[in-house]
């Protein structure tokens, strides 16, 4: 009996062989940090943020930096294992750093921007306000700021992985 081997097609047209299961496995983590990242900055400004009104100025620091504080938890686990995740995919699935499609260096680009984006959002305005006895509202908007430029970032890094799918 003459083993089998899985194989499938690249977006080079060369052929990799075995691992898909496990390789899907990476994917699902990839996009599942996505998800929590984007789900997450757009529930931060769509519906938390307006809701917040209702709240007098202490109690509207007190649930933002309570839910801040646990959306920006969720992005510590998720932001690497999707660098991680992209890279190793980039790397294991399509042949390293030789001759990558212009959507998978776009996607690079971008995902390390928005890492460096919520870096500093992290440790300068929400150190901040985490610090200040009374957070001011602009150390809020700032933070705020910094989240929608992720969440805009994020929705063009999916636009462009349809763009470069080849189905």
């Amino acid at each position: 009996m003459t083993p089998t081997v899985n194989t499938e097609m690249m977006t080079d047209g060369s052929v990799s062989s075995g691992g898909t299961a496990l390789w899907g496995l990476v994917l699902a983590i990839h996009l599942l940090g996505m998800a929590i990242w984007l789900g997450g900055s757009a529930y931060t400004l769509l519906v938390l943020r307006p809701s917040l009104s209702l709240l007098d100025q202490n109690q509207r620091n007190s649930v933002s930096l309570q839910t801040l504080k646990r959306f920006f938890l969720m992005v510590w686990h998720a932001m690497p294992l999707m660098l991680i995740t992209g890279w190793a995919m980039y790397v294991g699935r399509l042949g390293g750093f030789a001759n990558p499609d212009w959507h998978i260096q776009a996607m690079q680009g971008i995902g390390v921007v928005m890492a460096l984006i919520f870096v500093y959002t992290f440790f300068g305005p929400f150190r901040k306000a985490r610090r200040a006895l009374r957070p001011q509202p602009a150390t809020f908007d700032k933070i705020r700021s910094m989240v929608s430029m992720n969440l805009l970032l994020g929705i063009v890094v999916v636009v462009i992985a349809s763009l470069g799918h080849n189905f």
